[in-house]
């Protein structure tokens, strides 16, 4: 059941109940994109070293974001049905949405035969992590999450937005 009450047939398992890889080479290449974000609740005082660069480990947004643009290029070897993408472009931003809330966004691009939802959302979701482990040491109450798509565009399925 997806929300709603609605049911609809779940494309990673065959007809007698078996996890499998979706064969996508009948699908046509269209331009593919997505965004996902993953947020970072800790201490004011620890935001502000975050931000400020000032971390005993260094710098965790530039150390957060290279890790996060290399797990959204290794998606494939980690979630084991996804399709091993060639990706086009990967961003990954920071944002302090509040006195103790960081945002992370990540952005995944490619023209292919799937989409790159799973690698935005594994590129903001690793991201999250990193900036846990760079920070750990002051502050090991930090919650992340939640982690979610936020948008996404081509493909049979179109186009969504996160209300």
């Amino acid at each position: 059941m997806i929300p709603g009450g609605k049911s609809r047939g779940l494309s990673h398992v065959s007809s007698d109940g078996e996890a499998r890889m979706v064969d996508v080479s009948e699908k046509a290449v269209t331009p593919r994109e997505a965004r996902a974000s993953a947020r970072v609740l800790c201490g004011c005082d620890v935001l502000d070293m975050i931000m400020g660069g000032t971390l005993s480990k260094g710098d965790a947004l530039a150390t957060a974001r290279i890790a996060g643009i290399g797990a959204a290029k290794r998606t494939g070897d980690l979630i084991p049905l996804c399709h091993p993408l060639s990706l086009d472009w990967v961003q990954v931003e920071f944002d302090r949405v509040s006195e103790g809330e960081l945002l992370i966004s990540c952005v995944a691009r490619t023209a292919g035969r799937t989409g790159v939802e799973m690698e935005a959302m594994v590129g903001a979701s690793v991201a999250a992590l990193t900036v846990y482990d760079m920070t750990k040491a002051a502050d090991k109450s930090i919650v992340l999450g939640p982690i979610q798509l936020e948008h996404k565009s081509g493909g049979k399925s179109g186009a969504f937005t996160r209300s």
